[in-house]
């Protein structure tokens, strides 16, 4: 079992650290789970819409519902 463990810590010590994106991106790509796209990019939207409803924006928001 230790041999499985020091080749794990080799592949992650060898590998670069990447972001949140990327690694999701590499997830969608390698599991072929393109289905969850319009849901993330729904998310990312509200999200936004919240963010905004805080600002001045928030006028120009409410008008639009």
């Amino acid at each position: 079992m230790s041999q499985r463990q020091n080749e794990f810590e080799k592949v992650a010590a060898a590998q670069d650290r990447c972001g949140f994106m990327t690694e999701l991106w590499a997830f969608l790509k390698d599991n072929r789970k393109w289905w969850m796209l319009p849901i993330l990019g729904l998310l990312l939207l509200l999200g936004l819409l919240t963010l905004l409803a805080g600002t001045g924006a928030a006028p120009f928001i409410y008008s639009l519902f």
